[in-house]
């Protein structure tokens, strides 16, 4: 069955034919690095990234790119704050984003530009832009003329008429360089210097570089004039996207992108996330609460990746619950894998599970229905995980199970969803350890300590083992 990815330039699901066979060249837009990431960046990329893992399990190479503004009002306003430079501000959440993304199972980017490393770029196209009459220079500043492209609008569905002033983007009409403008509706590609920013030479004088401009000549650079997918937030679609489609196939006279895809976006509680509803959540911040970045990554897989996004208490509660399931069956091998002899020489898998799994990431993507087979394999796992927790003889067979094993971890590792053994594992606490902790506390039951009692059952537990006390003075146990 052939891919089928949603295009929202088309408004359609479509056969998905990259440009070369085999090979996919994707581009993201990346973050604005005057900040720590919030949820919404969570989602985004988390969808981005596990739209390259299916694309790489079905066979494609993806070479993945996804860009760094490193430039930008916004991070100047924050270096003012900090009392800091643009580049040390930029470093820090450069940083950030990767100590926090990394914890989400993001897999790197094969390149991350940055803005400042493009400026020769920047120029070079914006002077082609110039060549085709589609920009002009006033005092300093260069302008994209919005109705020299007669396209102008296709990805967004807005005509022409229906724009307003200050579709830039991050020009308001109280700015007074809005009345340089021809039209309201064009928007800035260079920005003359202003006294204590960074600069850069230009045929226009010392200046800095709009922000659109930005991906349209970093795709050009790395990727070539068209590229297979560009993606992004929804929020990019007007004006960020339909602004590098009007420079890019302006300059180049070719569609800049083939398919172009967009996440929904994350509400709170029902609202808008913004700052001042105070309902803002970085990625660290609900982390460190402590929670499993693997239940969140799970949140947002168990919706489609184009509609909006919930995010409450309940939701999250959800999704750690469903979460603790699929961890348990992805560690079955790894409690009980010796004791039932699987052998992982062979390669089992569950046939009909892989292509349910298939059909659903194929149809745009479902994740939803892909975890739905996850989930079954995952419950198959646990039922007879909790005969064996409790000494029992599983009803299903070795080979059947290792069969299920193997297949979970495949469709799991697509999802991006890895589980690793608990804390007391890795810091080397052995089974004779733990069995000598638990006949410490037989003997402490039997002298009547049950305060001793209790304190062992509490440190094992806060290791992640759990005791099951059964007839005849005998416990088991089980990480």
């Amino acid at each position: 069955m052939v891919i089928k990815l949603y295009n929202t330039q088309t408004r359609q699901k479509e056969d998905f034919q990259p440009l070369e066979t085999g090979t996919v060249k994707m581009y993201c837009c990346g973050v604005t690095v005057y900040d720590y990431c919030h949820l919404g960046h969570a989602r985004s990329y988390i969808v981005w990234d596990t739209v390259r893992r299916y694309l790489e399990y079905s066979g494609y190479h993806v070479n993945y790119i996804q860009n760094f503004t490193d430039i930008d009002d916004k991070i100047l306003n924050r270096a003012k704050l900090e009392g800091a430079t643009m580049q040390e501000v930029s470093e820090k959440y450069i940083q950030a984003y990767f100590e926090d993304i990394r914890r989400l199972n993001i897999k790197d980017a094969d390149n991350y530009p940055r803005v400042t490393e493009h400026i020769p770029q920047i120029i070079q196209l914006i002077q082609e832009l110039e060549k085709q009459g589609v920009a002009y220079a006033v005092d300093g500043d260069v302008y994209y003329s919005v109705n020299q492209f007669p396209e102008y609008g296709k990805l967004s569905g807005r005509q022409q008429e229906q724009l307003q002033a200050g579709a830039g983007g991050r020009v308001s009409l109280s700015d007074p360089e809005a009345m340089k403008k021809k039209d309201p509706s064009d928007f800035a590609l260079w920005k003359a210097a202003k006294l204590g920013e960074p600069a850069w030479e230009s045929p226009w004088g010392n200046g800095r570089p709009g922000w659109h401009i930005e991906c349209s000549a970093m795709v050009k650079s790395i990727l070539g004039n068209t590229i297979d997918i560009h993606s992004g937030g929804g929020d990019l679609i007007f004006p960020h996207h339909e602004n590098e489609i009007a420079q890019s196939e302006a300059a180049t006279h070719q569609p800049l992108s083939r398919y172009w895809m967009h996440n929904g976006m994350v509400r709170v509680s029902g609202e808008k996330m913004s700052k001042s509803l105070g309902n803002f959540t970085t990625i660290r911040g609900l982390l460190d609460t402590p929670l499993d970045p693997m239940v969140v990554r799970l949140f947002v897989l168990q919706a489609h990746y184009r509609k909006p996004l919930d995010f409450t208490d309940d939701a999250i509660a959800s999704a750690e619950n469903s979460w603790n399931t699929i961890k348990e069956a992805l560690l079955f091998h790894h409690e009980y894998g010796e004791k039932l002899g699987f052998n992982l020489q062979k390669k089992p898998i569950e046939k009909q599970a892989i292509e349910r799994f298939k059909t659903a990431m194929d149809d745009d993507i479902n994740t939803p229905e892909a975890l739905a087979v996850v989930f079954e394999l995952a419950k198959e796992l646990k039922r007879d995980r909790n005969i064996l927790v409790h000494g029992g003889t599983p009803e299903t067979s070795p080979e059947t199970l290792q069969k299920y094993w193997q297949t979970l971890v495949e469709l799991a590792t697509v999802l991006g969803l890895e589980a690793k053994p608990e804390e007391s594992q890795e810091l080397g606490l052995s089974d004779s350890e733990i069995e000598a902790l638990v006949q410490q506390r037989l003997e402490a039951k039997k002298g009547k300590n049950f305060a001793e009692s209790d304190r062992i059952r509490d440190e094992l537990k806060a290791l992640g083992i759990t005791l099951i006390d059964q007839p005849g003075n005998k416990t088991i146990w089980h990480r």
